[in-house]
This record gives C-alpha cells, structure tokens and sequence, in this order.
C-alpha cells in the first residue's frame, strides 16, 4: 500500500553528477528518511525537490512486481531507494530477456524527459523495492519548472541506451558464465549487498537462458570460490574473483553507469 510523503526543500544544490561523492547525501535533510535514498533526487537543488516532492508517493513492492508493460505509455516514473528493477524486452513466444537493470542510482520513466511517452521496454521488480512514485503525465508538466531533473533524466537516458546496446553484445557474444559473473556484480553495485535474493529461474529468465545452463555457470563459478548458493540466494564472497570470471561488458557498462 502506497504512502504518502513529502519533502521539504531545505539542502543546497548539487551539481548533475550521478556518482556517488562524499557527503554529497548524507547531509541533505530534505529526503525521505528511507535507507539508499535515490541519487537523482538528492542532486537536486531545494527548489526543484519543492515542485516535485507534494506530487510523489512512497511505496513499497515485492519481487517480480510488474512497474510497467512494454508498448504502453509510462502511468509512472519510479525512483528506487532499495530493490532493483529489470528492464526486460518480451518476445511473441513468451520469452524474455533482461536489457537493462537499474537501482538508487536511477529511474523508470526517464524517456519522459525527451517527451517520450512509452517504452519497448517492460520494468519488473527484481529485489525487494522501496520507491518514490509520481504520475508521468504530472511530472512531464512539472519538467519545464526543474532543468536539473529534466538534465538528470537526459542522462540517464543516455546512460540507460548505452547499457542496452552493451548487453545486447554481452548476450550475443559471451559465454554464460562470463555473462552470469557480470550480472551478479551489476547487482551488489546497485543493492549494495553480498547475499542475492534471487533464484536460478530467475538468473536463466534474465540472461535469456535455460535453468540447467544457468545451474551450471553457477556451479562453475562457486566451485571458483566467487559465490554461495542456496535456494533462493547467491552470496558473492569473492568479488575481485568475481570480477576476473565476467566479460569486459561489466567494465565497460561501470564507465556509464550512475553508481
């Protein structure tokens, strides 16, 4: 059940940097008390957080929870504070495969900066999700009165096309345990966690994969010593290791990639 919440426009500026700085969160007073408050927001100047903010709602979401279909007009633009979303792209016969993957460092609902009103894209929840919502329609009017929201979701945009086309590649050109090493690690960045709530189903229905081939990279790489799993749960425990089993696709993506 969705609550409401405001926030009161009280911290300074911060410029359009999507990186994580020093102190560049932890100081503002003008966010919603909720762990891994969402980077977008917290660039924004006071200002800007006062136009927005009385027109936004707080909630919460389970795995697997569909935030929007693919072809449909954006109902809503969500910005993550904890949880991850999925951009999946569904074909004719029911399979699908993920093509993008967003956290706290970014947004649902960006092309609606560009005047774009609906995506290919489908967006289900992939972790646990606590968000901040607001309605497209209202905050394609509200653009004009915030350039720095409207820059920010420019360029995450941007950064949401470049991952796309990234992947693409990665699932055409890499083997999957290379490919299942980058998505775990895009998925601590974006979690902040070692311990993975997910199930190998999953793994396979996001790389575009069967279950006994993703069974087997997995196995591939715990033998490694890089991760644990369990049903239901992957624990990374050697993420520098990790890190050497992936494809460049993980490097590359990090270079355009807001966290």
């Amino acid at each position: 059940m969705a609550t409401q919440s405001s926030i009161e426009g009280t911290g300074s500026g911060q410029d359009l940097g999507l990186i994580e700085r020093p102190g560049s969160f932890a100081d503002r007073t003008d966010i919603p008390a909720v762990p891994g408050t969402n980077r977008l927001l917290m660039s924004l100047p006071a200002e800007e957080l006062a136009v927005i903010a009385p027109r936004m709602e707080l909630l919460s979401l389970e795995n697997h929870a569909p935030l929007h279909q693919s072809g449909s007009p954006f109902e809503y633009a969500y910005f993550p504070q904890t949880g991850l979303i999925s951009l999946v792209v569904v074909v004719n016969d029911g399979r699908s495969v993920e093509v993008g993957l967003i956290g706290k460092e970014g947004m649902v609902g960006a092309p609606v900066a560009a005047e774009v009103m609906s995506s290919p894209y489908g967006a289900i929840v992939q972790a646990p999700l606590t968000a901040l919502r607001i309605r497209a329609d209202i905050l394609d009017v509200l653009l004009p009165e915030t350039p720095k929201l409207r820059a920010l979701l420019i360029r995450f945009a941007v950064f949401q096309g470049m991952q796309v086309a990234q992947l693409a590649a990665c699932n055409r050109l890499h083997d999957i345990d290379q490919r299942l090493a980058r998505w775990l690690l895009m998925c601590q960045d974006r979690l902040g966690d070692s311990l993975l709530p997910m199930t190998h189903e999953f793994f396979a229905e996001m790389l575009g994969t069967g279950r006994p081939t993703v069974s087997v990279a997995a196995a591939v790489l715990q033998r490694a010593g890089f991760i644990q799993y369990s049903r239901g749960a992957v624990r990374i425990v050697d993420r520098s290791g990790l890190e050497s089993a992936a494809c460049e696709c993980y490097r590359v993506i990090q270079q355009f990639t807001c966290c």
